[in-house]
């Protein structure tokens, strides 16, 4: 995995924790930022995917064109 890949990973992990960290909450729980969190893990994991594949990508939070890029490398 090169360096610019494993930042996307580490940034994408360190969202996912914090959407379980607030999913897990027993009190004051706010679903905004688990969804917030959860989108933005996924986005990097997509980023991840293409960086390591040597796809670029346009700066984006578009979901749905990452993933469009990703299925050129992983078709479904």
């Amino acid at each position: 995995m090169n360096p610019v890949t494993q930042e996307w990973v580490e940034k994408a992990e360190a969202d996912f924790h914090v959407a379980l960290r607030e999913f897990r909450a027993r009190k004051h729980r706010s679903l905004d930022a688990i969804c917030f969190h959860a989108q933005q893990c996924a986005e990097k994991y997509l980023k991840a995917r293409l960086q390591e594949a040597g796809i670029s990508f346009p700066k984006t939070h578009s979901l749905p064109m990452l993933l469009n890029l990703a299925r050129t490398v992983d078709p479904l």
